[in-house]
């Protein structure tokens, strides 16, 4: 496929500048066939018929997306917007179908309804509004993944089964997302060549003011613009929440972002005017086997943020070298190219089963190692606690002699069940997995079962799907010791301050009612604000200082990490340990010092160290058919400043 839309105004210069300009006009279809046939080299495990259907389901989300976005981007335009509306759409479809009892149909409709109606706010406040689309998206952003949590309470909602289908496989084999992100291809494809919205779009984009001069109602136009990526949104929000088996008020995270960077990468232009469905294809898929193969290379995952990006600079650099080289655009193709661009697609997928046809014999009989081979999938690694989960995981393995590949979800569940799908296809020994979410974890750790790989969870279980153990403490009796720790402290009466932790996770649930469970023996302790600070210590800071404006005598806190607890000591200054104490959770190495320095006077530690190094041996003796326990409990302790010494976590 055509990796983007240029073609070049000057004559054949002979071979050599043939070449250089086919590679010129598709640079992205280029790229995609030199990564496809570098990682064949380079890992084993690539190229077989379970990944390359796993980097097709990876994809189609955020190929979806950018279909929608792609019709903006053509027209000069940008939505930010996409995957919040994308998590509310699917929102609205559980919350309406499960919790009041609307029928199936009607709920799907309802969630296209609320893509369409999010896309039609954006248009009009460009169009009529005269807001740039940046700030008119932006605020969309804001409200679409506010509206989100406020329907869900923060909570995921399970998905209608018959829309889960969506998220299954036909024959057992083929992946349902795949075909929609087809059907949703080949729809774009016909709106941006076939109709006169598409050459509406190619009209605004190239220039506004001429389009509005010749006729065409611009404003008209935009409208029925976002309107369609609002419905591409929708579209993909219920392709998503099929796949994780509930509606996740903070799904489609940042989607936007990859969603747009599929667009520029498939060769359209930010400056509008160009772009076509099948480089967006392109993009998206580049993205997806970017991501895939860092993963079977174990590859850390801030290192594959910084490779993703560079691709992206990269792409806009070729899109300024194509254009410096003489390339002008064209919209959506006359007779005549399409079928050199049926020549190139024919051309490319011929070379690309010759190489890659070969390079496959690098690993045929090659011997593997005798190490036994296991996966982790972290919640996230941007938080001490799970970063010590890590290192006593990593330093079992090394003594156990396994080999070990460690993935970061970064709180994106979708993102975590790519990585347990690349695990499985890997047919790795055992996978260890620490849920973003309990329920969207489920569909992968089936998949994992099917294949007789064993599951570990830890931390966390994996709701409505067999693990072989689950290796963690328990956050609502940790969470009822921490209400207990405060109380005890104030003397049973005061006035105290609960930060909760990120909206939607199981973690920030479960702790939240472990400390509603604790307090209530205590009725003098008034809680008298609890707000979300999605377990970080700049927005613990933040909402704490807040929280003092309103309320300047508060005598306790709460927190439900110790990061959190530690912005809130620096937002109380020199009453933190004094006049307030304050309380966290998890004994990171940090909140620990603090433990020492008196300023958190407690945290209720999980020992996650203990936790990593657990797991793994668990997961060694699953791999050896050995019993494991389902369940291994790792005790919960209270660390205070007398106790701190004797505790190493």
């Amino acid at each position: 496929m055509a990796a983007d839309t240029l073609k070049s105004t000057t004559g054949a210069s002979g071979a050599p500048g043939g070449l250089r300009r086919l590679l010129l006009d598709n640079g992205a279809l280029t790229a995609l066939i030199v990564l496809v046939i570098a990682l064949s080299a380079l890992s084993g495990d690539f190229l077989t018929t379970d990944n390359l259907l796993n980097i097709g389901v990876q994809a189609a989300v955020t190929a979806i997306l950018a279909f929608g976005v792609t019709f903006v981007i053509v027209a000069a335009g940008i939505d930010l917007s996409v995957g919040s509306v994308a998590a509310l759409s699917a929102t609205v479809l559980a919350w309406s179908a499960t919790q009041h009892g609307v029928p199936v149909a009607l709920a799907v409709v309802l969630a296209v309804a609320t893509g369409v109606a999010a896309g039609l706010v954006n248009g009009f406040l460009i169009a009529y509004g005269k807001l740039p689309p940046f700030i008119a998206t932006l605020a969309m952003l804001s409200v679409g993944r506010g509206l989100a949590l406020v329907i869900s309470g923060g909570v995921p909602i399970p998905f209608p089964d018959s829309v889960s289908h969506l998220g299954d496989t036909l024959g057992d084999w083929l992946p349902v997302p795949v075909l929609v992100m087809i059907v949703m291809g080949l729809l774009a494809a016909f709106v941006l060549g076939r109709t006169y919205i598409g050459r509406s779009m190619y009209a605004i984009g190239g220039n506004e003011e001429a389009a509005r001069l010749s006729g065409l109602r611009v404003k008209k136009q935009k409208l029925a613009i976002y309107a369609l990526s609002g419905v591409f949104a929708a579209v993909a929000g219920i392709v998503l929440a099929s796949r994780l088996s509930s509606a996740q008020p903070q799904a489609a995270d940042g989607y936007e972002l990859d969603a747009i960077a599929a667009v520029v990468i498939g060769g359209a232009s930010l400056a509008g005017g160009t772009g076509k469905a099948s480089g967006t294809l392109v993009g998206a898929l580049i993205l997806a086997v970017l991501r895939n193969g860092l993963n079977l290379l174990n590859v850390s995952a801030f290192w594959q943020q910084v490779v993703i990006g560079v691709v992206i600079a990269l792409a806009v650099l070729l899109d300024t070298v194509r254009r410096k080289a003489g390339a002008t655009p064209v919209t959506s193709g006359g007779g005549g190219n399409k079928g050199k661009q049926a020549a190139t697609y024919g051309l490319a997928a011929v070379v690309t089963v010759a190489i890659v046809g070969a390079t496959s014999f690098l690993h045929n009989g090659s011997s593997s190692s005798d190490k036994p081979k296991m996966g982790l999938s972290l919640s996230t690694l941007n938080n001490p606690f799970f970063v010590q989960i890590r290192s006593g995981a990593q330093a079992e393995a090394k003594r156990l002699g396994v080999d070990l590949t460690v993935t970061d979800a970064q709180n994106d569940a979708s993102q975590q069940a790519n990585q347990l799908q690349n695990f499985t296809s890997s047919h790795l020994g055992a996978i260890i997995v620490n849920p973003v979410d309990s329920d969207a974890a489920s569909n992968s750790v089936k998949a994992a079962d099917k294949a007789n790989i064993p599951v570990i969870a830890v931390d966390r279980g994996v709701n409505k799907a067999d693990v072989n153990a689950l290796v963690a403490s328990d956050n609502i009796a940790g969470g009822e010791q921490a209400a207990k720790t405060i109380a005890e402290k104030l003397g049973g009466k005061g006035k105290i301050v609960i930060l909760q932790g990120q909206a939607g996770t199981s973690a920030a649930r479960e702790r939240a009612q472990g400390f509603a469970n604790g307090l209530k023996a205590y009725p003098g302790i008034k809680v008298v604000a609890q707000q979300p600070a999605d377990f970080d210590r700049t927005k613990g800071l933040d909402v704490m200082s807040n929280l003092l404006q309103a309320h300047p005598d508060v005598q306790g806190v709460i927190a439900a990490n110790d990061e959190m607890a530690l912005g809130a000591i620096k937002a109380l200054g020199s009453k933190a340990g004094t006049s307030v104490p304050v309380v966290g959770f998890d004994g990171t190495p940090d909140g620990l010092k603090a433990v020492k320095a008196g300023t958190l006077y407690a945290s209720v530690a999980q020992q996650p160290t203990q936790l990593g190094r657990i797991a793994v041996d668990n997961a060694l003796k699953a791999t050896q058919g050995k019993k494991v326990e389902q369940m291994v409990k790792v005790p919960v302790k209270v660390v205070t400043k007398d106790n701190v010494a004797g505790f190493s976590g």
